[in-house]
């Protein structure tokens, strides 16, 4: 017996419904008869379609390593069906095993695909992938676990008939890729991690857009330019035509056309099709606190047949001027909280869209409007960050001072190309998401060290070429002395990690010299506290979330004492996942490091990090009479400080049984760093027991709560 799935092709509206729909309910697409059979096969030729392959597989590890296909199922394995995302490595399988896993699907392909296109899509696999259609070997993609690729599968299928698909997953640490050997502090959860998709298409398609939009912020409009990568695979020379349609949150009204342009390709020729300029009128520029989105729709005709791709992009502008960041033209001051991706000890990397969605929801809830990443991330994590305003900075994952350590010149070139494509394969994916800022090149490589510094140059001046629009960064910690002497100052802010007090000696004292010594090497560059925090990581470092509290508390009032302190993320949101960690076993080997636990069971030092981060510095809410309250509060000038724009307050007067029996809500004024405001309310029921007023963020997320208990609710 094995599993056999038949596939059914999905529309690109149908899929978006579907897998919103899977989403919810936590389902993934079995085995024939599940879900996919309420699709009925697509006869017309114009519709793209996209098949997630979520269920169907089968998996079995391979200790022997064998190379091939054939030498896998000659051996006397024991295959399990399992759901794609997966990884070996979480709770219930085999946490410890680290080397090949064999991955196994068979489906009947529609005959009807002979005369299409068809490509598999892996958004990543961890972290090396051999791919094979029907024995024969279709691609690779070797130490780069954190990136999207695509394989042609057309010239091996077999349209009409069954199909079987394997992938060889290998996990084991490797000296020429990064992270590089053991030199990375998260979890090291081999398998196909993200979601696997089928792209069925015409023969000349688009493989992917690059979309540049630049506001016009005196008059209100926008600059938009368009890049389609065009690919012909038919074996005839296609004359083909392009156009793109704009829309504002993928509406129906608001619309703007640019092009067509018409254009011919060659046999297996890729070309690059230029759209626009076009002027956006009014453009409505995207915020972390109005995330306002846009959708390009583009429609490549040709005697091949119909490709529709859309894309999500927003407008906005985030550059530095002096010691300062500003977004839209407005001065910002942003704090935030780093996650540890992989950290749920039954998922592991294998994340769920429900994990991820609540993860961030709690980090917005933290008052985070400024994160940072080690590695490329799950595009559902980008995808969240876009519509609920998280800015981000995304890095290729080069962490580790053992990364560049006395390496030969053989072992420099081939880091150097296995980061050179991470990058690429990062920005060709991620740079239309609007929630993306700065692209990081490196963390905590030492700065001072040449042969880092060879890596940071090579890695930037390409993220330059590619996206020259997006600001650069490296994550130091060897700032402590002779900064100067760092790469940091190279790269367009500085970004620095300071554990004074947990990885090292000191307190708030320290760490406001060492931000001098900072300010006084880099003059005129923001400065970004890139990680803070306390790790119970060394036998010296006592237990006690109350540390955590008080590191938080008091450095990041030292970091307000310096005005080119532009930015601070708290490390981190999460315990994490980690093959280095030092507390719990299997897959609950951790680093405790996190407000919440592994679960995302909150701490004390949530609520105190929520403070911390919070656009209020002070909020007061007292009894002004019988049924009348007041509420006064104080905006932060520096860290976080930004214009609070489509704000409200949100009233809730608790009565009988302690339930919410009234209500009111007071829209605010604009807001900016630094001034104060008082707002009263007035409630009919009576016996209020207790107030409590939320400040709102436009995007539904509290920025501050505030609770007056009444006397009739005291005991």
């Amino acid at each position: 017996m094995h599993t056999r799935i038949m596939l059914r092709e999905v529309n690109v509206q149908t899929r978006r419904r579907f897998i919103q729909a899977l989403s919810v309910g936590g389902l993934v697409l079995a085995a024939e008869g599940d879900a996919t059979e309420a699709f009925a096969p697509a006869d017309d030729r114009r519709a793209p379609h996209v098949i997630p392959l979520w269920g169907g597989w089968e998996f079995r590890p391979d200790p022997s390593g064998a190379a091939q296909p054939s030498e896998a199922l000659d051996q006397a394995p024991v295959w399990s069906a399992v759901p794609v995302p997966h990884t070996w490595q979480s709770l219930g399988r085999s946490p410890e095993y680290t080397g090949v896993g064999w991955y196994r699907l068979r489906f009947e392909a529609p005959a009807n695909w002979a005369s299409r296109h068809v490509r598999i899509e892996f958004e990543a696999v961890n972290h090396t992938a051999h791919v094979f259609l029907n024995g024969t070997a279709v691609g690779e993609h070797v130490g780069k676990g954190y990136t999207a690729f695509t394989l042609d599968l057309s010239a091996k299928l077999k349209c009409g008939l069954e199909n079987t698909l394997m992938v060889r997953v290998e996990n084991r640490p490797g000296d020429r890729m990064l992270p590089r050997n053991m030199s990375y502090d998260w979890t090291d959860d081999g398998g196909i991690i993200r979601p696997v998709n089928l792209l069925v298409t015409a023969r000349t398609f688009i493989e992917r857009v690059e979309i540049d939009a630049q506001p016009d912020l005196a008059g209100g409009s926008a600059t938009i330019r368009i890049r389609a990568i065009v690919r012909n695979a038919a074996p005839q020379t296609q004359k083909a035509s392009i156009q793109a349609t704009i829309r504002r949150g993928g509406s129906a009204g608001e619309t703007m056309r640019i092009g067509p342009v018409e254009t011919a390709l060659e046999p297996n020729d890729s070309q690059v099709v230029a759209l626009g300029p076009a002027m956006l009128r009014n453009a409505v520029l995207w915020h972390f606190d109005t995330p306002d989105l846009y959708e390009a729709s583009l429609e490549l005709n040709s005697s091949s047949g119909f490709h529709e791709h859309i894309e999500t992009f927003g407008i906005r502008r985030f550059e530095t001027r002096g010691a300062a960041f500003y977004l839209n033209g407005e001065k910002v001051s942003l704090m935030g909280v780093e996650r540890m991706a992989g950290s749920h000890p039954d998922l592991g990397f294998a994340e769920t869209a429900a994990w991820i969605e609540s993860n961030h929801s709690d980090m917005k809830e933290l008052n985070c409007v400024f994160t940072r990443v080690h590695w490329p991330q799950d595009k559902r994590v980008l995808d969240f960050c876009d519509r609920h305003g998280i800015l981000m900075q995304e890095e290729v994952p080069a962490w580790g001072p053992d990364t560049f350590l006395q390496t030969s010149d053989e072992i420099q070139h081939a880091l150097e190309q296995n980061g050179l494509e991470q990058l690429r394969e990062m920005v060709h994916r991620d740079r239309n998401h609007a929630c993306i800022v700065a692209w990081g090149l490196c963390n905590e490589v030492d700065g001072k060290n040449l042969r880092s510094r060879q890596f940071a140059r090579a890695v930037g001046a390409e993220a330059r070429r590619l996206d020259p629009s997006r600001l650069q960064t490296y994550a130091s910690n060897t700032l402590g002395t002779d900064p100067a002497a760092d790469m940091a100052g190279e790269f367009d802010f500085i970004s620095a990690n300071e554990y004074y007090g947990s990885w090292a000696p000191g307190g708030p004292s320290d760490v406001e010299a060492y931000l001098d010594r900072i300010r006084k090497a880099f003059p005129g560059k923001p400065i970004v506290i890139s990680e803070y925090g306390w790790c119970e990581c060394q036998p010296k470092i006592m237990p006690g979330d109350e540390n955590r509290v008080a590191i938080m508390n008091t450095h990041t009032g030292a970091f307000r004492k310096f005005p080119e302190v532009a930015g601070a993320i708290y490390f981190d949101y999460n315990d994490y996942r980690t093959l280095v960690g030092d507390k719990g076993a299997g897959a609950l080997r951790q680093r405790v490091h996190g407000v919440v636990d592994l679960y995302g069971a909150r701490k004390p030092s949530f609520e105190a990090l929520r403070l911390q981060a919070s656009p209020i510095d002070s909020a007061v809410l007292r009894k002004s009479g019988e049924g009348r309250y007041e509420f006064e509060i104080r905006t932060r000038e520096q860290l976080p400080g930004y214009v609070l724009r489509g704000y409200s307050l949100r009233w809730l007067a608790y009565g009988y049984d302690d339930l919410p029996m009234e209500g009111a809500k007071t829209e605010l004024p604009e807001l900016h760093p630094g001034s104060s405001q008082g707002y009263e309310a007035s409630f009919s029921v009576s016996e209020i027991r207790r107030v409590v007023v939320d400040l709102m963020r436009p995007t539904g997320f509290s920025a501050i709560t505030v609770e007056y208990l009444d006397e009739a609710g005291q005991k």
